[in-house]
């Protein structure tokens, strides 16, 4: 059975295959607690590899990057 991930910003589907994506994305998920507009309410999205991209361009801080050795 193929199954797949929708990507939030583009609605790219990132498909998977045999147990396995095919390819990479970013999932999101944020619970929101109190002292904010959405208490107590809970947030996923997934966004795929391209959109991210074009997403982490637009910060004012770049985000810290760091090579690793495994991948778990």
């Amino acid at each position: 059975m193929e199954e797949f991930v929708q990507c939030n910003v583009c609605g790219k589907e990132v498909k998977k295959e045999n147990g396995f994506m095919k390819e990479d994305f970013l999932e999101v998920t944020k619970e929101w607690g109190y002292f904010s507009n959405k208490d107590i309410e809970l947030h996923s999205f997934q966004i795929c590899e391209d959109c991210y991209d074009k997403w982490i361009a637009t910060f004012a801080i770049p985000i810290k990057k760091k090579k690793v050795t495994e991948v778990v």
